[in-house]
């Protein structure tokens, strides 16, 4: 299935059973401090009516956007951590995948959803306004088709919010200017992922991995790989890495990245020599004093993450060399040529 096909199932739907749906999360009150970024939250669906105008409007969006999509001629490529998402999009099957979104896709919207009566009863008790999701469905097949997008508290609008503005609407009847009263939503037109058959189709990368809680589990991997440097006694500073994770959210994939190669677990000194010739090579300077590597700064924890991380590669034919923590490992290579 790819997004032309996700097109057609939106085409064949009746407008009628057009579905608007808002996701909410909280914080789960039985997790422990120590739980996994899996555990920690719980995310809640409810169910608004509309007229029949905002479910054409939905609808039409809908159509819109995906065509605008299929027009770029993007690529469909498996989902990885680390792909570079400027020109493709990415599936993301939930089989064998263990996440707390994954309750919102296949359980609480194939179930009853119960309606809000208001805006407000999406932010009570605490709870977050987190997406806001457009379902559709195919009734000769009973099978559904939702898209979603990331949502954040500035798009509630409401009389009742203490700020230091007022609010007023341009009556397009009366011609006159009114103070506004009442609830209302930012809703913009924009996608970021569809669930369809028990997979993702991923739109928005960062957008999606932030909606099912990919960046906080990867924030979680980030900082267990920090903790793990300090303790080498081949590394020195790593505490500093510590700190920057809680400030740069950009550190999060190239520590997944480093976690996955695994190699700083088993570091020589031969190795630490190897990085050496290779920060030379590409102008880098990696510091190291009495055989251990230094982070004294930023800019020495980004020239060892590049050395952990692989990040420079050479191309095969072209000899040309590239920067990039992207990649997949190559199992089977043969090393000679027949």
């Amino acid at each position: 299935m790819d997004l032309n096909d996700l097109l057609s199932f939106v085409k064949n739907t009746d407008v009628d059973n057009v579905k608007l749906y808002f996701v909410t999360r909280n914080i789960n009150p039985s997790a422990k401090k120590s739980a996994k970024a899996s555990e920690k939250y719980l995310y809640s669906v409810h169910r608004v009516d509309n007229n029949d105008e905002l479910r054409q409007y939905l609808y039409d969006v809908t159509v819109s956007q995906f065509k605008h999509v299929i027009d770029q001629g993007y690529d469909m490529l498996d989902y990885d951590v680390l792909s570079d998402d400027s020109e493709h999009l990415f599936t993301y099957p939930i089989q064998n995948k263990m996440f707390s979104f994954q309750d919102v896709v296949m359980n609480q919207l194939q179930s009853d959803v119960e309606v809000v009566s208001g805006i407000n009863d999406l932010e009570s008790e605490g709870a977050q306004l987190w997406a806001y999701c457009v379902g559709f469905e195919d009734v000769a097949q009973n099978r559904w088709l939702y898209t979603f997008r990331k949502m954040g508290p500035s798009q509630i609008v409401t009389d009742e919010r203490e700020t230091n503005i007022f609010r007023a609407i341009f009556n397009t009847q009366s011609l006159k200017l009114e103070l506004f009263k009442g609830q209302a939503l930012n809703l913009d037109k924009q996608i970021d992922c569809v669930f369809c058959d028990d997979v993702f189709f991923v739109i928005k990368k960062h957008n999606f991995e932030q909606l099912v809680g990919l960046q906080e589990e990867y924030k979680e991997l980030a900082t267990e790989v920090a903790k793990e440097l300090v303790q080498n006694p081949l590394f020195d500073g790593a505490d500093k890495l510590l700190d920057l994770i809680e400030k740069k959210p950009s550190l999060y994939k190239k520590m997944v990245k480093i976690k996955r190669l695994g190699a700083y677990r088993d570091l020589q000194a031969s190795d630490i020599k190897k990085m050496q010739r290779v920060c030379k090579k590409y102008k880098e300077t990696l510091k190291v004093e009495d055989g251990k590597i230094l982070m004294e700064d930023e800019s020495d924890i980004d020239v060892v993450l590049k050395m952990l991380g692989d990040y420079y590669k050479m191309g095969e034919i072209s000899g040309k060399s590239y920067g990039t923590y992207s990649g997949r490992v190559i199992k089977e290579v043969l090393t000679n040529e027949s």
